[in-house]
């Protein structure tokens, strides 16, 4: 499936600007001052202004990024899905346009979570810690049911006919999330949102996650950095592979911590729990200002309420 239709880009943001990116508008938004720098790595379906709330609160102690792939949201269109490398490529040559130093927080959502183990792959000496927002891995199908494996989730993406059954239940769900966001963000938001464009970019998105895990499958673990997992264990039949994923996930590196979610979603996430976001964020920011030492001792499961 490919994003070819109206480009959203011709939609005007409320806020933030265009980077030139590969003769590419790419929009971002920056917020705060200081280091390291925050960068939100957003979901399939999702743009970087959906996470306003949560970037406006790490702004308070540092420098805090959203930004939109290209193809997707305000950023000029493309062919979706893209490779993870192409994506990788794209936000480092985005935050460097933007003059944002290395190294990064990045904080990926959803299928975020595969765009940012990419990134790190490709340069592991930009990234100086990740908060795990209940993100996409690349072993999901080792942990899950054969119902909800990546193959099968490519497979029940809706269509344009669900998608446009779907469409006033989308405005609904958007407009209760974004209720606090203030009115310049919150309504343009949700109208772009409700475009056509919009609307079908996250299907699209999602077309090729068994390409996307195989091609990261092909590179290395994450690097030896601070990682912070939010892990949403809702009552559905991802609830234990989640919970064991994201475990497997932290336990792969020195100073790795789970903090198990039960009182939120997947996508509601960062809108019912920004307090649990931004202290993950602080606290990775933390760790990364003042290095631990490999004896130091950090939890790495169970978690409650953050």
């Amino acid at each position: 499936m490919t994003n070819s239709s109206t480009p959203p880009a011709r939609l005007t943001p409320p806020v933030g600007g265009f980077q030139e990116i590969s003769g590419r508008r790419v929009f971002a938004h920056r917020s705060g001052g200081g280091g390291p720098a925050v960068v939100f790595l957003a979901g399939a379906g999702a743009v970087g202004l959906d996470y306003f709330g949560v970037q406006q609160e790490v702004s308070r102690f540092t420098t805090a990024v959203v930004y939109d792939r290209g193809g997707t949201g305000y950023s000029d269109p493309l062919p979706l899905p893209r490779t993870a490398g192409a994506v990788a490529v794209e936000l480092r040559e985005l935050l460097r346009a933007m003059d944002i130093a290395a190294p990064y927080v990045l904080v990926p959502h959803s299928l975020g979570g595969l765009h940012a183990h990419r990134f790190t792959q490709l340069y592991p000496r930009d990234v100086a810690g990740l908060v795990w927002l209940d993100g996409l891995h690349r072993d999901w199908d080792e942990f899950m049911p054969p119902a909800v494996r990546l193959a099968e989730t490519e497979r029940g993406a809706p269509g344009p006919e669900q998608l446009e059954r779907m469409r006033p239940a989308l405005r609904e769900m958007r407009a209760e999330l974004l209720a606090d966001y203030p009115d310049h963000v919150r309504q343009p938001l949700i109208d772009a949102h409700d475009s056509d464009g919009w609307i079908r970019v996250g299907s699209a998105e999602r077309g090729a996650l068994v390409e996307l895990a195989a091609e990261l499958r092909a590179g290395p673990d994450l690097p030896d950095v601070p990682v912070i997992a939010l892990s949403v264990l809702a009552q559905d039949e991802t609830r234990d592979g989640r919970r064991r994923m994201d475990a497997a996930l932290v336990g792969a590196v020195t100073h790795g911590e789970q903090r198990t979610l039960s009182d939120t979603l997947h996508h509601r996430l960062c809108f019912d729990r920004p307090d649990a976001v931004v202290q993950a964020i602080r606290d990775v920011v933390d760790r990364v200002a003042r290095p631990r030492t490999r004896h130091d001792h950090v939890p790495r499961t169970e978690g409650g309420r953050c």
